[in-house]
C-alpha cells in the first residue's frame, strides 16, 4: 500500500491539477490496483472536491467548512471544531482497502490546519510520503529552499519536488528559474520533473500520458 501526500508551497500552485494527474496516471498504467483520492479538508462551499467529482466518484473529504479561509479561522467563524481524528480514521480506512491513496493537502506546508498545527506538522507526525509542488516562476528556487527547510525541520518524508507550470513556460524559463541540478544541490531532494501548463483538462488518458512523459514517479 502506498500513501502519498501532495503538498505545496502556497495556495494556487496546482496541487489539485497534480493530484488529478497522478490519479489519472495510476488509473491508466496500473489499472489492476485500487486507487483512492482524499482531500484533507475543504474550506469554501465550492472547491477542489467539486472539481475532483467531475472525474472521480470516490473522493473522500472528511471535513468541510463553508468559509473560504484557513481551516482554524473558518471553524471559529462557523462555531465548529477541527477533529483531526476524523481525518485520521478516514485515512486508515482507505489504507486498509486501497493499494494507493493520494492525499491533497491545503494551502502550503506552513498553512495552519488547526490553531496549533501546520500541514508540515501533520505530514511529519503522520509520516506521510510527500511530494512538494512548486509553481514555476521567478523566485521558485527561494520558495523551494524555504519549504524544504520547513519540511526537514518537521521530519517530513519528502519524496521529491514537482515544478508546475501554472502558466505557459519554455525550456529557457525552466533553465533560468529552477534548473534541476541547482535545486537538487541546494535541497538534497530529487526533482521529479516539470509539469507543463495544461489549459483545459477534459481527458484523463491524455493527462496520464502527460504525467508519464513529464514526471519520474
Amino acid at each position: 500500500m502506498k500513501t502519498l501526500l501532495i503538498a505545496g508551497t502556497d495556495t494556487d500552485v496546482g496541487k489539485t491539477i497534480i493530484t488529478t494527474a497522478l490519479r489519472a496516471y495510476y488509473q491508466e498504467y496500473y489499472s489492476d490496483l485500487n486507487i483512492s483520492l482524499m482531500k484533507l479538508m475543504q474550506t469554501g462551499k465550492q472547491g477542489d472536491g467539486e472539481f475532483y467529482q467531475r472525474f472521480f466518484d470516490d473522493v473522500v473529504i472528511p471535513l468541510r467548512f463553508d468559509t473560504p479561509v484557513a481551516p482554524p479561522i473558518a471553524a471559529d467563524l462557523e462555531g465548529k471544531s477541527i477533529d483531526l481524528g476524523v481525518i485520521w480514521q478516514n485515512l486508515l480506512k482507505l489504507q486498509e482497502s486501497q493499494d494507493i491513496v493520494l492525499i491533497e493537502a491545503l494551502g502550503g506546508l506552513g498553512s495552519p490546519i488547526t490553531h496549533d498545527l501546520t500541514i508540515a506538522d501533520l505530514a511529519g507526525s503522520w509520516r506521510l510520503d510527500t511530494i512538494l509542488v512548486v509553481p514555476m516562476k521567478l523566485g521558485a528556487i527561494a520558495h523551494t529552499v524555504a519549504n524544504v527547510a520547513l519540511a526537514k525541520h518537521h521530519k517530513v518524508k519528502l519524496k521529491g519536488i514537482v515544478f508546475n507550470c501554472v502558466k505557459p513556460c519554455s525550456e529557457e524559463n525552466i533553465n533560468h528559474w529552477a534548473p534541476k541540478n541547482l535545486v537538487e544541490s541546494l535541497t538534497q531532494v530529487p526533482v521529479l520533473g516539470y509539469f507543463p501548463y495544461v489549459e483545459k483538462i477534459d481527458n484523463l488518458t491524455d493527462l496520464a500520458k502527460i504525467t508519464a512523459d513529464s514526471l519520474r514517479i
